[in-house]
């Protein structure tokens, strides 16, 4: 199975949370510990390395923070 790396500007993430919802395998969150420039709580990812390179979240992401790189 593909493997990939998700990189989000934290800075940049308005916490909208449209990620969350399309990504397979339930990786992303919300960040509730902290709070970005905007004074968001950005996205997090709880557990990288389970990562399959879909790129749904980078696609559905309206502010264009996320990129997903597969490996």
């Amino acid at each position: 199975m593909a493997k990939g790396r998700i990189i989000v500007d934290v800075d940049r993430c308005k916490g909208c949370g449209l990620c969350l919802a399309v990504c397979p395998n339930n990786l992303l969150e919300l960040d509730q510990n902290n709070v970005n420039k905007k004074g968001y709580q950005p996205m997090r990812i709880h557990t990288p390395d389970k990562c399959i390179g879909c790129a749904n979240c980078a696609l559905m992401c309206p502010d264009v923070v996320i990129t997903v790189e597969r490996l």
